[in-house]
């Protein structure tokens, strides 16, 4: 008897596809370290398109399972089940994303206190190298997100703790999309000086050892994270209400 690997199309086809190759890695199929196929190789055995097979290595990682490496591809780093997982949010809702923010500004106002107190003159200038690849991009005309997230993770590195990193990791995962739409609508609304600002201030806070000043400054640039996550989602929720889009109404950015 041949066995087929092919899902059958259903409501959740990511889903059950991140089941099959997790239940692969968990049986220990593959062991840790180990590269996974190709997304064209997994495509062809389970029978769906590459964005699907994209969306179900995206779950795996929000699961803490794999990882990915640009230009490499997707690699075990867990082959044990992952206890903690957001179960039940919605990030179309806004008090979901606010929730998740929350979490996230505990998280990264802690490491970035840490990092004020921890951090080495490399890491130091490293953090400003960041800063300063932020307002390039800005001057640019361009969004800037992926810089802004490695100036985040920069800080969260310094603080010297890797579970920190972990944890900022697996909450980002969850709002990444949400900061990338957002920042593209704050390009018009001329507000990035304002994020830049907080920038800045959670820079000098960690130049000056501060790590009260420095955990102060996180937390504000945060909270001002959630309410531009929030006004995000309202404006969205109001556009598919009235089937209009208000080329105007702009949410701020979040990070």
């Amino acid at each position: 008897m041949v066995l087929d690997d092919r899902v059958t199309r259903g409501p959740s086809l990511a889903d059950s596809v991140a089941g099959r190759i997790r239940a692969d890695i968990t049986s220990g199929a593959y062991a840790k370290g180990d590269k996974l196929p190709t997304e064209r190789d997994l495509a062809e055995k389970y029978g769906v398109s590459r964005p699907i097979i994209r969306e179900a290595i995206g779950l795996l990682k929000r699961d803490g399972l794999v990882a990915t490496r640009q230009g490499l591809g997707a690699f075990v780093i867990e082959t044990k089940e992952v206890a903690f997982r957001l179960a039940g949010v919605d990030l179309t809702d806004a008090l979901d994303v606010q929730n998740v923010i929350e979490l996230l500004m505990a998280v990264e106002a802690a490491a970035t206190a840490l990092a004020a107190e921890r951090r080495s003159e490399e890491q130091l200038g490293e953090i400003e190298r960041r800063l300063n690849a932020i307002q390039t991009a800005f001057d640019n005309g361009e969004a800037g997100i992926e810089e802004d997230l490695a100036f985040h993770r920069e800080i969260v590195d310094a603080c010297g703790n890797p579970h920190f990193r972990e944890m900022s990791d697996f909450l980002e995962s969850h709002v990444r999309n949400f900061i990338r739409k957002a920042r593209a609508s704050t390009l018009r609304n001329a507000l990035l000086k304002q994020v830049q600002a907080e920038h800045i201030a959670i820079y000098n806070a960690i130049a000056k050892a501060n790590p009260q000043e420095a955990r102060l400054a996180a937390e504000d640039h945060l909270r001002g994270a959630a309410n531009r996550l929030t006004l995000l989602l309202k404006g969205s929720n109001e556009e598919q209400t009235s089937g209009e889009s208000s080329p105007d109404r702009g949410p701020l950015v979040p990070r």
